[in-house]
């Protein structure tokens, strides 16, 4: 058994990261779950959260936009439709993002379409926020 896990997280855009890490944090539909070496196979599915890594004794944040995880043999797979390192997020625009989306909500009913697009573009919003804080812990 290996004491490191090979993470590998791509987009439909191309790869994000690749680093051997010591353990990874992902936020699961069914809740946050952790993956340490030595972890069973598993596929999951993601929604969009908070991922974290910890590599050199750091821990590394990702906002990740809904995808899957795939964990075989000390190996994780993230495939997700966006991923953006906190160090790489611009928080300015992040909070312009939720601005919009919350005057969006105020406007619409929860039976008009644009209403679940709205949620979702707030829900993104505030973990871009939420990660891009966590910048240089």
């Amino acid at each position: 058994m290996a004491d490191k896990l090979k993470l590998e997280m791509v987009t439909p855009y191309g790869e994000i990261l690749s680093a051997e890490v010591d353990d990874v944090v992902a936020p699961g539909v069914m809740g946050e779950f952790g993956v340490l070496p030595g972890h069973r196979s598993m596929l999951a599915l993601l929604q969009v959260g908070e991922f974290s890594y910890l590599q050199k004794g750091k821990r590394n944040y990702v906002a990740v936009n809904w995808g899957y995880v795939d964990v075989d043999q000390d190996r994780v797979t993230v495939m997700v439709e966006t991923a953006e390192p906190a160090d790489i997020i611009d928080l300015e625009r992040a909070k312009r993002a939720l601005g919009r989306a919350e005057e969006a909500l105020k406007k619409l009913t929860d039976e008009e379409k644009e209403y679940k697009l709205m949620e979702a573009a707030l829900a993104r919003a505030l973990i871009r926020i939420q990660v891009a804080s966590r910048r240089g812990r």
